[in-house]
């Protein structure tokens, strides 16, 4: 099959595919998950208005009064923005119960739960199968008397597939029979992998014998994570005859979590060339409000969504990207409101630079690139990543001061703390190409350090070490424990200040460079 056939073939098969999101209900079983009432309603409006997916799910019948609430408030939304058929919610097969906590929510459509294995319904609710989907009619039966519509979850089904079949499709064949003959009607048939067990094959196998034997009825099917196979089960079951499927966003669900909504939509669209009625743009910002919401990080490289999935760290990457865009496929940032980005590191090269300061409108020589990648490098030695946020600070630090001819350096120096005494610093110095050494303590580990500079000035060189005017510390945007320091430092000198600037990952390594480039200025002033 060529490649242009195959692309045709999954037209053909996946026209398109129905999207119910469960994050309200099924993500918010993930360990340590409370949505308070007015976040569930947030995140309603957000995933049926903006992002735009076909249904959520968006509780458990009777669970509490703060889902009551909940509930009460997303439908009374929906009600009135024409969305109230797309909001469902979990019932049981209880007598009407579930039913009845619904419609008075102002419910319309329920998740209704059964049992999709023959272990399920005889260990765990201590029914025959026949008394089993006697109570489902019931409750089917009195759903349709109460205005309510219905799909039916098989709790278990991947277990019921692999090890009875024949209670499957009994329950099926009796529920759809009653359906043909319109005592209940039953909207879609959900087939969950409940624990997680299946793989693509399987799925594919028991899928194709339910089209088979029921090729009139509107499945969908639900991925639990535990083998890292969501998302590919998901693809399975659509390839193989589902028309719905079920996700969460980002992968929120009990144990290892259910496919994560936006790999999913990225994954149809790209590789299967299935429609949605997604709007991949709000994909990201909805990640970032259920990230919130729920207290669980998104993986860094979790596709999609992830804080790292778009930024390029290898400047060879970025220079492809500059020449016809050669490190770029189809998954383009902007579709999912987010851009690309270039990592500045000790891995990032002149291209990474180039693309960053094109982003912040700079423009260097190429000399001036070149110090700014050295400095970049040295400083990606010490900390993981140095941001976009940080460039200014190191662009203004390069070129004001190149240290080339530096008559004062620093050969090596170490400062230490100890709980009880005062911080001490020794240090090695090289002025006018002689070396000194000196040492002191001080109130803090730089006044300890100043203090052994002076040390050296006033024992040495007989000369009088300029005065501290102001010392002002700034840490680009971002938060980050591991952000650039600026450190600018005043002196007296003369009779007026002179001001130095020093940048580093750490505090003290910034403020020491700005004193040597003090240091510098005035050796050079007196040499003139």
């Amino acid at each position: 099959m060529g490649k242009s056939e195959s692309l045709n073939t999954y037209k053909r098969v996946l026209p398109f595919v129905e999207i119910m999101d469960s994050t309200l209900r099924d993500g918010e079983q993930t360990n340590g998950v409370s949505f308070l009432p007015h976040e569930k309603l947030v995140m309603a409006r957000k995933l049926l208005s903006d992002v735009n997916v076909d249904r959520i799910e968006a509780a458990s019948a009777r669970v509490s009064e703060g889902e009551r609430e909940a509930v009460t408030k997303i439908c009374a939304y929906a009600q009135k923005n024409g969305l109230l058929e797309r909001v469902e919610v979990l019932g049981f097969v209880d007598g009407g119960k579930s039913i009845d906590w619904i419609a008075e929510c102002g419910g319309r459509v329920v998740n209704l739960l059964a049992k999709g294995s023959l272990k399920h319904c005889t260990h765990q609710l201590h029914k025959t199968p026949d008394e089993h989907i006697s109570d489902i009619k019931k409750e089917l039966e009195y759903a349709a008397s109460k205005g309510i519509s219905v799909n039916l979850y098989l709790e278990d089904w991947s277990n019921g597939m692999k090890d009875s079949p024949e209670y499957v499709y009994h329950l099926m064949d009796v529920l759809t029979l009653n359906v043909q003959h319109s005592t209940f009607n039953v909207q879609r048939f959900m087939l969950p992998d409940t624990l997680g067990v299946m793989n693509p094959l399987q799925v594919i196998e028991y899928f194709r014998k339910m089209m088979k034997r029921y090729p009139d009825v509107h499945f969908d099917f639900h991925a639990h994570n535990d083998y890292d196979l969501a998302v590919s089960n998901s693809l399975a079951a659509v390839l193989s005859g589902a028309r719905g499927l079920h996700v969460t966003v980002n992968g929120l669900g009990e144990r290892c979590g259910n496919a994560p909504l936006a790999s999913v939509q990225a994954i149809l669209k790209d590789q299967f060339h299935a429609k949605t009625n997604l709007v991949e743009s709000q994909l990201n910002d909805l990640s970032r409000m259920v990230e919130s919401f729920s207290g669980i990080s998104v993986a860094p490289n979790q596709p999609i969504v992830g804080e790292n999935v778009f930024t390029q760290v290898a400047g060879v990457h970025a220079d492809g990207d500059s020449k016809d865009q050669l490190y770029f496929n189809e998954l383009i940032p902007e579709r999912f409101g987010r851009k690309r980005e270039y990592a500045l590191g000790k891995q990032s090269g002149r291209a990474n630079i180039a693309k960053n300061l094109e982003e912040l409108g700079l423009e260097l020589t190429p000399e001036q690139t070149r110090r700014v990648t050295e400095r970049i490098t040295e400083l990606g030695d010490k900390k993981e990543i140095v941001t976009q946020d940080d460039l200014p600070y190191i662009v203004s630090d390069v070129l004001k001061h190149d240290g080339s001819e530096d008559k004062v350096k620093l050969i090596s120096y170490i400062v230490t703390t100890a709980y009880g005494l005062k911080p001490g610093a020794n240090i090695k110095v090289e002025i006018n190409g002689q070396e000194y050494e000196g040492s002191s303590v001080g109130d803090g580990q730089y006044d300890a350090f100043v203090k052994a500079l002076r040390h050296i000035y006033k024992k040495y060189l007989d000369r009088t070490f300029p005065t501290l005017a102001n010392y002002q510390v700034s840490i680009p945007p971002g938060g980050r424990t591991d952000a650039l320091v600026q450190t600018v430092i005043s002196w007296h000198y003369k009779d007026g200040l002179l001001r130095t600037r020093g940048l580093d990952a750490d505090q003290t390594e910034a403020a020491i460079k700005a004193t040597f480039k003090m240091l510098n200025i005035i050796e050079s002033d007196l040499t003139k």
